[in-house]
């Protein structure tokens, strides 16, 4: 008993000490300069304080959506944001969501990644929406004026299209031919691999491996990168998937985006595999051997990083 009443007050200093520490490290944290955050991303923002964390909004209210047949407010997820926190030394980091419609993902994508943003996922949010609407998450490490400068452009980008094109493109520019005729020699010698062929079309598939609770799993698992061809030699379109670690996923991104390949989604397609793969689908159109050279691009930069 007397060892107790002597070491419950020894516990009960060291927690509040804990408490004092913490409470002290939290208040040491490099303060955001919300007002030139403000400024560069020309919206208003809230704070924070338990999180230290800054964040704008743009509510879509210049676009009309309807889901499941009902009039979507924004309120109920229509509004890009993008969120600010101190990293290490000098630097911020930002995360952010960005709601765009289909011909908006592609040049928006662009300009997020020349700012020197990470693009993390493209998906749907939800079924039966008029029109249809993608969310584009993005990530970010770097001095405020820079993410701040990006987060503007992005939104811009987003006006400017609306402002070009009131309706929302339904097809991506340039033609399929309709009738299939890849010829598949040119392909496979870009590739420096056999293909396989249907009706006129032309596959390539690679497989990889990773490993799901102590089984190894690979290509024919569903761990794959393929692209497929179809329309004619000149009029082609290719569509396909990347399979990829994290790290890869940039790299291959910005060499497709700079190819004018267009990105349709990023996401996973399993849990607890190791390594973590992403996947990456992409829509190109153009002439079929120029398709090619740019999907190998992307392998290319993908194989070096692998090395």
């Amino acid at each position: 008993m007397f060892l107790l009443k002597r070491v419950v007050p020894v516990i009960a200093a060291a927690l509040g000490a804990c408490a004092i520490s913490s409470s002290a490290l939290a208040e040491q944290q490099p303060a955001l300069d919300t007002a030139r955050i403000e400024q560069l991303t020309g919206l208003k923002g809230s704070y924070a304080k338990d999180e230290n964390v800054f964040k704008v909004s743009r509510s879509r209210t210049d676009i009309k959506v309807q889901v499941d047949g009902w009039t979507m407010p924004t309120f109920m997820g229509l509004t890009s944001w993008a969120a600010f926190t101190p990293a290490h030394g000098s630097q911020v980091m930002l995360m952010g969501d960005t709601v765009l419609l289909e011909d908006e993902v592609n040049p928006v994508m662009s300009t997020a990644l020349d700012a020197g943003f990470e693009v993390t996922a493209l998906h749907n949010h939800f079924f039966f929406d008029q029109p249809k609407i993608y969310f584009m998450h993005i990530g970010g490490m770097g001095d405020v004026s820079q993410l701040a400068s990006g987060v503007r452009k992005i939104y811009e980008k987003v006006a400017e299209i609306r402002a070009a094109h009131p309706t929302p493109l339904m097809v991506f520019p340039k033609t399929i031919a309709k009738d299939s005729s890849i010829s598949p020699a040119p392909l496979e010698a870009v590739f420096g691999m056999k293909g396989q062929t249907s009706n006129g079309m032309f596959k390539v598939v690679i497989g990889r491996q990773a490993n799901m609770h102590g089984v190894t799993v690979g290509n024919e698992m569903g761990i794959n990168t393929w692209a497929a061809f179809a329309g004619s030699d000149s009029e082609a379109v290719v569509d396909g998937d990347f399979a990829m670690t994290e790290e890869e996923l940039q790299p291959v991104l910005k060499t497709m985006r700079a190819e004018g390949i267009n990105i349709v989604a990023i996401h996973q397609h399993m849990t607890q595999e190791q390594p973590r793969i992403m996947f990456l689908h992409y829509w190109g159109k153009g002439k079929a051997a120029d398709l090619a050279k740019s999907v190998k691009k992307a392998l290319d930069v993908q194989s070096t990083l692998r090395k």
